[in-house]
């Protein structure tokens, strides 16, 4: 397993709510067999490659960070490359870092 994690800065935080909201719409869509209008081909990619994403956000700031999971290093490889050809939609702020880590150890308390 592996993960890829993205910062980003200078997001609208007025327009949080708004940019979940787009986001679960386009994963719905794409899931049902369908990209959205407006969403990028990338989004193809990211669902035959990611296994699971976290959307860490602060309500405050505007400041988020984007965790995606992919179950081999070709995965990874193949969704970095995706989300690098993506640009965070207006207000979303600008990236900041990336960074891809094996996971060594993914445990759950409850």
């Amino acid at each position: 397993m592996h993960a890829r994690i993205a910062r980003f800065e200078g997001g609208d935080a007025s327009r949080i709510d708004e940019q979940i909201a787009e986001m679960r719409s386009q994963i719905t869509e794409t899931r049902s067999g369908g990209l959205p209008d407006n969403a990028p081909e990338e989004l193809r990619t990211l669902v035959d490659t990611v296994s699971r994403f976290v959307h860490l956000v602060d309500r405050k700031t505007g400041a988020s960070v984007g965790i995606s999971f992919c179950e081999t290093e070709e995965e990874m490889r193949r969704a970095d490359d995706a989300m690098n050809a993506m640009s965070p939609d207006q207000g979303g702020g600008r990236r900041t870092s990336v960074e891809i880590y094996e996971v060594a150890l993914d445990e759950s308390f409850r």
